[in-house]
């Protein structure tokens, strides 16, 4: 699956540290709020 610029993201859940606990996150919990997503494609390996 591929998005591009202007399209919408696809609906997702991940699991996230949120204020130093686990939680599970979902793209739904920011439904009409700003968004910026980051993705660091191989972080926290040793390559």
């Amino acid at each position: 699956m591929s998005v591009r610029v202007g399209e919408k993201a696809p609906e997702f859940t991940l699991d996230a540290v949120v204020k130093g606990d686990f939680k599970s996150v979902s793209l739904k919990d920011y439904r009409g709020k700003w968004l910026v997503l980051f993705f660091y494609p191989l972080d926290f390996t040793f390559v």
